[in-house]
């Protein structure tokens, strides 16, 4: 899937949009997401100057936007909006640094009704460099086909 069609999933943008590419994607299951880390990034001035580090958050974030894309992918979660519910077991391995290829692969552990968790990995060059859990809930919006009007 292609930015075009991220972009129909997700609701984030220019400069919090952090995954460009969906790789590979089982809706409802699983996908493998890319993110190019470019210098040109707006965090890096500030995160750190002199050398360069993506912020430990933003790797979770970007893990948590393939995340949403492979749920939004489902049918009937199409109009719904995702947020994140709990982030568990995480562990960073090594930073990611400008020119790094970070991959996310996430696998949906289970889901019930609109809450659901998430088992996330994140490589560079095959290295895992960051991995978690996150829990999410769906929550209806004004674009979801089933919302019901109060």
């Amino acid at each position: 899937m292609d930015i075009e069609g991220i972009q129909t999933l997700l609701p984030h943008r220019f400069p919090f949009l952090l995954v460009d590419r969906m790789l590979e994607i089982e809706p409802g299951q699983r996908g493998r997401g890319l993110k190019n880390v470019t210098i040109n990034e707006p965090f890096f001035p500030g995160h750190f100057p002199g050398r360069p580090i993506m912020p430990g958050v933003l790797l979770i974030e970007a893990m948590a936007q393939v995340a949403i894309v492979v749920m939004l992918s489902v049918e009937s979660n199409r109009g719904k909006m995702a947020y994140f519910a709990g982030v568990d077991k995480v562990r960073f391995r090594k930073p990611v640094v400008p020119g790094d290829c970070f991959i996310s692969e996430v696998q949906i552990l289970w889901q019930r009704g609109t809450f659901g968790r998430v088992k996330a990995v994140g490589t560079v060059e095959g290295t895992v460099v960051v991995e978690a859990e996150l829990a999410y809930t769906l929550v209806a919006t004004e674009n979801d086909p089933t919302r019901r009007s109060p």
